[in-house]
C-alpha cells in the first residue's frame, strides 16, 4: 500500500503549489499566474463567505469550463462551504432535483442557463447568481487565509449523472480529494511544467481531478468546452498540451482526427477512464502517439480511482485494468466476500468517499465494512463490478453486475460482445445488453455504429463467439447516445429496446 505521505490539507491549500509568476489556469482571454490564482481565491473564499456565513452550507456551480468553475473547488473549500459542481449539460428538471436534494443556498451559473430556471426550481432562500458579476463583486472582498477545516470534513458532493435510476450525491472530503490528487500526480509523473487539457466536465470526479492533481503538481489547467473533437486538436497545439484525459466515446471520435505533428509533439501522457479502451483503440493511440505515455485506468466516483495500468505494460496487456494506484487497495471477493481471482472489485482505503447525500438506504447498499482481508479495514466501496485477476496480479475487467447479461442459463459480459463486433473492423462503436425474453430469460440486443453490413457482422461473430453470444438483434445507429459525462448511455438504449 501507498502510505499517505504527505498528510492530507484541506483542499484549498492546492492554490499554494505553484511557482508565483508561471501559469495556473489559461482562460480564453487571461492567463492566471499561479501568484493571481491565490489571489482570486482568497477573495472568491470571502465573498463566499459573506455571502453564506453558515459552515457546511451546500454551495452550486452551473456554468461552462471558466474562472468561476475552476476555482470553486478550492474557494468554497476555503470558505468551509460544500462545493456542488453540477455538470452544465444537464436539464433544467436535473437540476431542480439536484439543487433540492442537498438543500443548496447558492446557485452561481452563466446567464443562459440561469434564464432557463422557472419558479419553483430553487430551494427556498437559494438566490441564483450570474458567474461574471459575482466574479466582479468577489474582487472588492476581503480575502481569507488558507483554511484550517479539518481534511476528514465534507468538501463537496458529486452527483452521479442518474443513467441508472435518479442521481446520487457522493460526499467527498478534504482528505478524499487532496489525496486523490497526490495519486494521480504522483503516478503520471506530473511536473511543474505540464499543460492539462481539461475537456471532461468539472462535475464529474474524473474530470475534477484534471484541475486538482495539475494543481498539485504545480503546472497549468487549459480548461476547454469543445464543440467538435477538432476543436481539442487544435488546443493540444495552440496550447502545447502535455496531458489529454478522455473517456472511450470522446477517444473514438479523437482518433478518427488528423492530428498534426505541433498537436502531437508536445503530449507526454494520454489517460482513460470512464469505460474500457478496445485492443484496437489502444494499438491506435500507441501508434498515433508514440512517445507518449498511455495510462488506461478504472474508477467510480464512490472511491474516484482505483487502478491504473503501468504504461510499460500496456503494450503485452492492452485490455487490462492494471493494479491499485496509491493510497487504494483493491480485493477482489467472491460472494462470501472471500478473496477469489474471479468477483466482485472491492475499494479499501482513505480515498472511499463517505456516502451518498441524505441517502442512508442507498448508502447502505454500496458502502459495507470492508472484507477480513483488507489492510486498511473501515468502510469499503462494493463496486458492482466483477473483474479477474491473472497470475502477475492484473486486473480485467469482466463486466457490471447489473448489466451481465443472463441468457439459456449462460452468464454474459457485454463487454466480450462488443470487442469482438470492434475487432470485426466492421463497426467502430457497439453496446451489447439483455433484452427480456420469454425462452432464453434474456436476449442479446446489439446497437452498432459502422459500414451496415449486418450479414458480413453476423459471419464475423459467427466465427469469433459461441452460439449463446450471438445477438438476436443488430441495430444500426448514426450515434450512440452518452449520458451527460460522456460515457455510453446503456440504460437509454435498454429502455428503448425494452
Amino acid at each position: 500500500m501507498f502510505e499517505p505521505d504527505p498528510a492530507p490539507w484541506p483542499l484549498d491549500h492546492l492554490a499554494l503549489r505553484g511557482s508565483d509568476d508561471s501559469a495556473a489556469l489559461i482562460l480564453k482571454h487571461e492567463v492566471l499566474s499561479w501568484k493571481a490564482l491565490r489571489s482570486r481565491v482568497g477573495a472568491l473564499a470571502g465573498w463566499l463567505k459573506e455571502r453564506v456565513p453558515q459552515p457546511g452550507a451546500r454551495v452550486a456551480s452551473w456554468a461552462g469550463k471558466g474562472e468561476l468553475t475552476c476555482l470553486m473547488p478550492l474557494a468554497a473549500a476555503r470558505a468551509g462551504l460544500v462545493h456542488v459542481p453540477v455538470n452544465p449539460l444537464l436539464k433544467r428538471q436535473q437540476v431542480a432535483h439536484i439543487l433540492a436534494d442537498c438543500g443548496a443556498s447558492l446557485l452561481l451559473g452563466n446567464k443562459a442557463r440561469l434564464s432557463l430556471l422557472e419558479a419553483g426550481d430553487l430551494p427556498k432562500g437559494c438566490p441564483a447568481l450570474e458567474d461574471l458579476a459575482v466574479l466582479a463583486e468577489a474582487q472588492e472582498a476581503e480575502a481569507l487565509p488558507p483554511s484550517t477545516a479539518d481534511p476528514d470534513a465534507l468538501a463537496a458532493i458529486l452527483y452521479t449523472s442518474g443513467s441508472t435510476g435518479r442521481p446520487k450525491g457522493v460526499m467527498l472530503s478534504h482528505t478524499n480529494m487532496w489525496l486523490g490528487a497526490v495519486s494521480v500526480a504522483h503516478y503520471l509523473g506530473m511536473a511543474a511544467d505540464d499543460v492539462t487539457l481539461a475537456v471532461l466536465p468539472l462535475s464529474f470526479d474524473y474530470g475534477q481531478n484534471q484541475l486538482l492533481s495539475t494543481w498539485y503538481a504545480g503546472g497549468s489547467v487549459v480548461p476547454l468546452d469543445y464543440l467538435t473533437p477538432r476543436d481539442v486538436v487544435k488546443a493540444c497545439a495552440r496550447h502545447g498540451v502535455t496531458t489529454l484525459a478522455a473517456v472511450p466515446p470522446l477517444w473514438v471520435q479523437l482518433i478518427e482526427q488528423d492530428w498534426p505533428a505541433e498537436s502531437v509533439a508536445p503530449m507526454r501522457r494520454l489517460t482513460n477512464s470512464g469505460g474500457a479502451l478496445t485492443e484496437d483503440m489502444v494499438r491506435t493511440l500507441r501508434r498515433m502517439f508514440p512517445q507518449a505515455r498511455l495510462f488506461p485506468m478504472y474508477g467510480l466516483t464512490e472511491a474516484f480511482r482505483s487502478t491504473y495500468l503501468d504504461p510499460a505494460m500496456v503494450d503485452d496487456h492492452p485490455t487490462s485494468m492494471g493494479r491499485a494506484i496509491p493510497f487504494a487497495e483493491i480485493l477482489v471477493v467472491d460472494d462470501k466476500g472471500e478473496v477469489a481471482s474471479e468477483g466482485e472489485l472491492v475499494h479499501c482505503g482513505p480515498l472511499v468517499a463517505q456516502g451518498y447525500w441524505n441517502d442512508p438506504e442507498r448508502t447502505a447498499e454500496r458502502f459495507k465494512p470492508a472484507p477480513k482481508a483488507s489492510l486498511y479495514g473501515g468502510m469499503a466501496v462494493f463496486s458492482g463490478d466483477t473483474v479477474r485477476r491473472d497470475e502477475l496480479g492484473l486486473l480485467h475487467f469482466v463486466g457490471r453486475t447489473d448489466t451481465m447479461i443472463k441468457s439459456a442459463g449462460n452468464r454474459i459480459s457485454p463487454q466480450e460482445i462488443e470487442e469482438a463486433a470492434i475487432a470485426t473492423g466492421l463497426v467502430s462503436e457497439a453496446v451489447a445488453f439483455g433484452v427480456p425474453d420469454a425462452r432464453l430469460g434474456q436476449a442479446i440486443h446489439l446497437v452498432v455504429r459502422g459500414s451496415g453490413d449486418e450479414e458480413a457482422l453476423r459471419a464475423a461473430l459467427r466465427a469469433d463467439l459461441p452460439n449463446f453470444m450471438q445477438p438476436a438483434v443488430v441495430r444500426w445507429v448514426e450515434a450512440i447516445p452518452l449520458n451527460p459525462n460522456g460515457k455510453i448511455d446503456r440504460a437509454a438504449l435498454a429502455k428503448d429496446h425494452s
